[in-house]
């Protein structure tokens, strides 16, 4: 156990389709969206002498997760995974997302099952600007696994 709290600037996303040995490995700028939430349900029993409702747990809800990363010269893996959404016809991946320590370790883990893109977004153009180009992907997924090392 450390005696301080985990930075979060040190972090692996692996989100390419299995097998593919193209991907190069690139770092992330930024991943947000790694939360999710119990949906109340309010029920009020007509027999209950109380005029309140019940407050009762309901189904799990996540959110859809945002991964941002430098554009760069004829690396165009966003466009393509996002380009095999024709019709219900989806590709589907296990994206996990990595925090690391200081020896490159994961200590906390965030699987996203059956992941696939709703949103991509390319830079915004800036004449008097020097920022680096940001290219954006929104993700939906049907869960998150966190699992702390």
């Amino acid at each position: 156990m450390g005696d301080y709290p985990i930075p979060k600037f040190h972090f692996q996303v692996e989100w390419g389709a299995a097998g593919n040995t193209d991907e190069p490995d690139l770092r992330f700028t930024e991943v947000s969206g790694l939360d999710k939430e119990i949906e109340m349900i309010e029920y009020r029993d007509g027999y209950n002498p109380e005029y309140s409702k019940v407050k009762m747990p309901g189904m799990v809800k996540y959110s859809n997760v945002t991964l941002k990363r430098g554009m760069f010269i004829g690396l165009d893996s966003f466009e393509a995974w996002y380009n095999t959404i024709v019709m219900n016809k989806v590709d589907r991946r296990t994206v996990t997302i990595k925090l690391l320590n200081e020896e490159h370790q994961p200590v906390v883990t965030w699987q996203l099952n059956n992941a696939w893109p709703v949103k991509l977004q390319s830079t915004d153009l800036k004449g008097d600007g020097n920022e680096v180009a940001i290219q954006t992907l929104e993700i939906a997924h049907e869960g998150c696994v966190i699992e702390y090392l």
